[in-house]
């Protein structure tokens, strides 16, 4: 897998490569591209380019260990701008999961030009006071398997649970928000997914977010968080509409 250093970070990334449309996917917490997308990117290779990144101190990218400052969703939507910037791409269809899905819905609006259209689930741009012992639950980080120890550093998760539990309760307790108040700047066409009994993401939250947009959508799921495992037949044919509707898919 190629690796690239943009924006102080080294990214570690898949490429499938080609001349068809650009599809970028980006991983939640904890994650890694192959191992929170490597269904997803078999699925869509024959119809687009599929690009996928591991964000920075995630998996094989670094630096590590990995830090939450408490802007770092704006730090990562930079970086997978100057990531695609430094790979020729000039626009792009862009797919986010949770932490993932906070950063696509943060990227049309601080690169309008770059991004053609957004879908994002687990991520509605705003925590509210409610969720801050939620957040304080993820410490200590005895639910963490062994797994994701190794695929991030055994050395490292602590300081990376714990940093991202600081920096949310700094999120919350500074107002939440993460691109809500920016919505209306989002021109492009938006899909948001959200599953009903998804915890994290309120669905008043989300059906504001999508009503202050151009052209946006929201579809909701009887599941909760992950849509695109818990219910994955119904997430790829809402996907694959969507992508299709943008212009994002070439016939096999």
């Amino acid at each position: 897998m190629p690796i690239m250093s943009v924006n102080g970070a080294t990214i570690d990334y898949e490429d499938t490569g080609g001349d068809r449309p650009a599809v970028v996917l980006i991983h939640g917490w904890l994650g890694a591209w192959d191992h929170t997308f490597a269904p997803e990117i078999a699925w869509l290779r024959p119809h687009c380019r599929v690009l996928a990144l591991s964000r920075r101190g995630y998996g094989r990218s670094g630096p590590k260990p990995r830090t939450y400052p408490r802007d770092f969703y704006r730090r990562d939507a930079e970086d997978v701008a100057a990531w695609l910037d430094a790979l020729g791409i000039s626009q792009a269809h862009i797919v986010g999961f949770s932490d993932g899905g906070e950063v696509a819905l943060l990227l049309p609006i601080l690169r309008p030009d770059l991004v053609q259209s957004v879908a994002a689930w687990g991520a509605v741009g705003y925590f509210p006071p409610e969720l801050r012992p939620l957040v304080q639950q993820k410490w200590p980080p005895t639910w963490v398997d062994d797994n994701l120890r190794a695929l991030h550093g055994p050395e490292h998760i602590e300081r990376m649970v714990l940093g991202w539990v600081t920096a949310m309760k700094q999120i919350i307790d500074s107002g939440g928000d993460v691109s809500l108040s920016r919505a209306h700047e989002i021109a492009c066409p938006l899909l948001l997914m959200l599953g009903r009994h998804d915890a994290l993401n309120p669905e008043h939250v989300a059906r504001e977010f999508v009503s202050r947009t151009a052209q946006g959508r929201l579809v909701l799921f009887d599941c909760g968080h992950a849509i695109h495992r818990e219910l994955p037949e119904a997430f790829r044919q809402t996907l694959w509409e969507h992508l299709r509707s943008v212009g994002a898919l070439a016939e096999a």
